[in-house]
């Protein structure tokens, strides 16, 4: 029995160091944005792809690898991607033209979509551990990103930008390690995954990627709005028909009629719109912080600063996705996502009203909205695996990760573009009231969320 118990306690470590590293991999781009452009010398606008093309890189793998560990081959396809993920991290540690740092930072996004696997495999091998292990996979690959920034920021003031790399190649090594070690070998009798739809995989791909492209920066939307519009129009009509193409195929990529379900309708649509609120705090609470004081607000944080912000961010989101478990057994997993809606609208208020207050403040507001994050990631996994069979966890999943990921695009580029409304013309900076615009839109958008948790259809 203490074997047994040994073994199930590995293997939960294992799968949420992965998790956590995964995430914090993926991330660590942002922090880094203005030192890549001064050491490659590019633009600030090249240098944002080092962070954009790891995340669009996620979100199109997920679904993939989501549908490859369905079956018998579950963790050689965790050990190809690591070993992937390593070797992308080498990439962004050698000397070479900013193009090959590019290919290795696309490469280390693939591990974002890991966490699905992470995932099927807690549902596999742990039993009644595997409930609380999934919320905290779904914790830890959200409020992972604030492990990373604040390293980031020291190692980049202390040896240059490849010093921050190096520590994802020591620690995407490390992962890789522990996977090895503690992940059970896959079952030779389990079924097949069957042969991947990879006309659907294309369309999806094409489709998330224009999607993402376009709602990841607000630029476009503020120099090339038709181009903008045009693009999300082409990439809604693409998505469109991968959705045909699903309901067709014998084996889909995404059960599309398993999203229909009331339940994991619901939780999506919570997730895109709570996605879209959080990140827009998230990202205007960040910049606020690091504005100089000159132009009127802000505290004029250094990176490394403004990454010890995040830290409480984390760790209450850590400590949310422990409680929530216990939580939602007894409330149902939907009043429990209501529940951080509203310590995301308690997060937007106190940053609208209280940030010129104190540097205290905005930590305040970021800390509650951590918890929240927390307690929304941990509970989704509740609401949709309730209603999805064991087999199906890693797509299931997989689709979530998508839905999260495309509103926290949304989030980052609406916050974008109100800021960019609230900025005077000549002027690099917004308007205090452009926070206060951002922080009210996004308790605005948490309410909605709120009200699809409690609606009882």
């Amino acid at each position: 029995m203490g074997k047994y118990y040994n073994g199930q306690h590995m293997i939960r470590a294992a799968l949420l160091f992965v998790a956590l590293v995964t995430a914090a991999i993926g991330s660590i781009g942002a922090p880094l944005i203005t030192a890549v452009a001064e050491e490659y010398e590019v633009s600030l606008s090249a240098s944002q792809w080092t962070l954009t093309i790891a995340l669009l890189a996620g979100a199109v793998s997920a679904p993939l690898l989501g549908r490859l560990g369905n079956g018998r081959h579950r963790r050689k396809v965790v050990l190809a991607m690591l070993a992937i993920v390593v070797a992308g991290s080498v990439a962004t540690v050698v000397e070479a033209p900013f193009a090959v740092l590019l290919i290795g930072r696309a490469a280390q996004g693939v591990g974002l979509g890991l966490t699905v696997l992470m995932m099927a495999i807690a549902r596999q091998h742990l039993g009644d551990k595997a409930p609380s292990t999934i919320a905290m996979l779904s914790v830890a690959s959200t409020v992972g990103v604030g492990v990373g920034y604040p390293l980031a920021g020291l190692l980049t003031q202390l040896g240059g930008v490849r010093a921050a790399y190096l520590l994802g190649l020591v620690v995407a090594t490390a992962a890789l390690v522990a996977a090895i070690v503690a992940i059970p070998r896959d079952d030779r009798d389990a079924p097949k995954a069957g042969p991947v739809d990879w006309a659907g995989a294309a369309l999806l791909s094409i489709g998330l990627i224009a999607v993402l492209l376009v709602t990841s920066n607000a630029i476009r939307w503020t120099t090339h709005p038709v181009i903008a519009a045009a693009v999300l129009a082409a990439a809604v009509a693409v998505l469109a028909g991968w959705v045909a193409v699903e309901r067709r195929v014998q084996r889909p990529l995404v059960d599309v009629r398993a999203l229909r379900h009331p339940a994991v309708a619901r939780a999506n649509l919570i997730m895109l719109v709570a996605g879209i609120a959080m990140y827009l705090l998230f990202a205007s609470i960040t910049r606020y912080v690091q504005t100089p004081p000159t132009v009127g607000y802000g505290y004029g944080l250094t990176d490394f600063q403004a990454g010890l912000v995040l830290v409480p961010f984390s760790v209450l989101g850590f400590v949310a996705g422990r409680m929530a478990p216990q939580i939602g057994q007894r409330t149902g997993p939907f009043k429990l996502l209501a529940g951080s809606g509203v310590v995301v609208v308690a997060a937007c208020g106190t940053f609208a009203l209280t940030s010129a207050a104190g540097v205290a403040w905005p930590i305040v507001a970021m800390s509650l909205l951590g918890f929240a994050v927390g307690g929304l990631s941990a509970a989704m996994p509740q609401a949709i695996l309730a209603v999805t069979p064991p087999e199906d966890t890693a797509a299931a999943m997989s689709v979530n990760q998508v839905v999260r990921s495309v509103g926290f695009s949304i989030g980052s580029a609406f916050g974008g573009l109100l800021l960019a409304a609230h900025t005077p013309s000549g002027q690099f900076a917004p308007t205090g009231t452009g926070y206060t615009t951002a922080a009210w839109t996004a308790a605005g958008l948490a309410a909605v969320a709120i009200a699809f948790g409690l609606h009882k259809r």
